[in-house]
C-alpha cells in the first residue's frame, strides 16, 4: 500500500535519491526545503527534483510551513539540516538553530499532527573517534587526540605512547561530540526517538557515514569530501587532504543510503533503534583522493597533504554494520570503483566552483586549523 511521505530537506543530495526510490515503489512524496544558497545557488526548484514531487519552499523552523507540509502525511524522513563539521565550529547559532530548533519545531507540529513513523538522518560524527584496540587487545572507547604526536604522527596513542588500532564501531559505543554539527545531530536523533515513542509514533535514526554519488553540491566547500575533491580536480587543482591522509573512512554510495531509509521505513524492527549505515569497506583519505583523480582523468593531481588538523575532525571511524544487516536486511550493493567512475562522468557535465581554499582560510582565521 502506497504512503504519502514528507521528506524535509528533500531537495538536497540524499533527498533527491531517496525520492526516486520512494516514487519507484509507488509512494507519493512531498518535500519541505528552504533551498539555501550554499546548496542551491539559484534558490529555485532543482531540475533533478522529480516533477511528481510536491515542493513546499519553506524553513524547517517555520511552524506554519511545517504544519502545511505535514497535512495528510503518513511518514516523515527528516533530512533537513545544516551540514559541515568545520563550518559548524564558527556558524554556531545558524547550525544550532536549524538542526536543533528546526527539529523541535517539526515535533511540536507532530504532537498535533502525528504520523505513523519518523526516520531521521543522524551521523557518524556523534561517535567522535571510533572504537580502538590496544596492542594487548583491550577495547578503548574514550580516545581523545591532542593534535600531532611528539613523534610527528597523528594516530591516537595508549598511555605508554603506542599506537592504538582502529576497529569497527558499533552503535553501542558511547557518543563523544567533538563539533557543533555532531551535537546537533545527536539532539536530532535523541529528540526523534524520545518523542515518537511518547506520542505513539514509530521512530528510527540512521547514522550515516560519508555519502557520495552524482548530484552532490560541488560548489559547497563544506559538503562531502568526495564532492570537495571533485570540485578541486575539475578545476585543475590537487585535492586538499588534512593531516597526513592516512585517516580511514567508509564511503557509502547515495543509492545504498536511499535503500537504507526504505528499509527503516518498512521494517517494524527499526522502531526505537539507531543503525550505522556505510559500505563496509574502509580506505585512507589519501587513497580515495588518488583514486578519484585517476577516475576523473587527472592522475597527475596528487593529493596536497596539509600536515594540519581541523577542529572537530577525528582520526579513524569505521562502522560495524552487523545490526543494520541483521535487523534491517541492509547490505551495500554499489561497488566503490564503479561509483567513482559514475561520479566522474557526472562531474564532467557540471560547472564546479572551487571554494575550498577560501573555506580553509575562513577556518584558519578563526584558529580552527592547526
Amino acid at each position: 500500500m502506497s504512503k504519502r511521505v514528507l521528506v524535509t530537506g528533500g531537495a538536497g543530495f540524499i533527498g533527491r535519491h531517496l525520492i526516486q526510490a520512494l516514487l519507484a515503489r509507488g509512494d507519493r512524496v512531498r518535500v519541505l526545503d528552504s533551498l539555501i544558497e550554499q546548496v542551491h545557488p539559484s534558490r529555485t526548484r532543482p531540475g533533478e527534483l522529480h516533477a511528481d514531487v510536491e515542493l513546499i519552499a519553506g524553513d524547517i523552523r517555520d511552524a506554519a510551513a511545517v504544519g502545511k507540509a505535514l497535512a495528510g502525511v503518513d511518514q516523515v524522513v527528516h533530512l533537513a539540516a545544516e551540514v559541515g563539521v568545520g563550518q559548524s565550529m564558527y556558524a554556531v547559532e545558524r547550525y544550532t538553530s536549524v538542526n536543533e530548533l528546526g527539529t523541535a519545531v517539526l515535533f511540536q507540529q507532530l504532537i498535533d499532527r502525528p504520523v505513523e513513523q519518523v526516520v531521521v538522518a543522524s551521523s557518524m560524527s556523534i561517535y567522535g573517534e571510533g572504537l580502538y584496540r590496544t596492542q594487548e587487545g583491550r577495547l578503548v572507547e574514550d580516545v581523545v587526540r591532542a593534535g600531532r604526536n611528539p613523534d610527528g604522527g597523528w594516530d591516537p596513542l595508549d598511555h605508554l605512547g603506542r599506537p592504538l588500532h582502529p576497529v569497527r564501531t558499533p552503535e553501542t559505543k558511547a557518543s563523544a561530540l567533538k563539533s557543533v554539527y555532531a551535537i546537533g545531530k545527536f539532539v536530532q536523533e535523541r529528540m526523534t526517538l524520545t518523542l515518537t515513542r511518547q506520542y505513539g509514533m514509530k521512530g528510527a535514526a540512521l547514522r550515516l557515514w560519508n555519502a557520495y554519488g552524482p548530484g552532490q553540491a560541488l560548489s559547497n566547500p563544506y559538503t562531502g569530501v568526495l564532492a570537495i575533491f571533485a570540485a578541486r580536480i575539475a578545476n585543475g587543482q590537487s585535492p586538499m587532504v588534512f593531516e597526513d591522509g592516512q585517516q580511514r573512512r567508509d564511503f557509502v554510495h547515495v543509492r545504498d543510503v536511499a535503500r537504507a531509509f526504505l528499509l527503516a521505513l518498512d521494517r517494524p524492527e527499526a522502531d526505537g533503534e539507531v543503525f550505522n549505515i556505510g559500505s563496509g569497506e574502509d580506505r585512507t583519505v589519501e587513497e580515495v583522493a588518488l583514486l578519484q583523480a585517476s577516475a576523473m582523468g587527472r592522475p597527475d593531481l596528487a593529493p596536497e597533504l596539509t600536515g594540519k588538523a581541523r577542529a572537530g575532525d577525528i582520526r579513524h571511524c569505521i562502522p560495524d554494520l552487523r545490526k543494520a544487516r541483521e535487523m534491517l536486511g541492509y547490505e551495500a550493493r554499489e561497488a566503490f570503483g564503479e561509483g567513482l567512475a559514475e561520479l566522474a562522468e557526472w562531474v564532467a557535465r557540471q560547472e564546479a566552483h572551487d571554494h575550498v581554499a577560501q573555506a580553509s582560510r575562513e577556518l584558519e582565521m578563526r584558529g580552527l586549523v592547526a
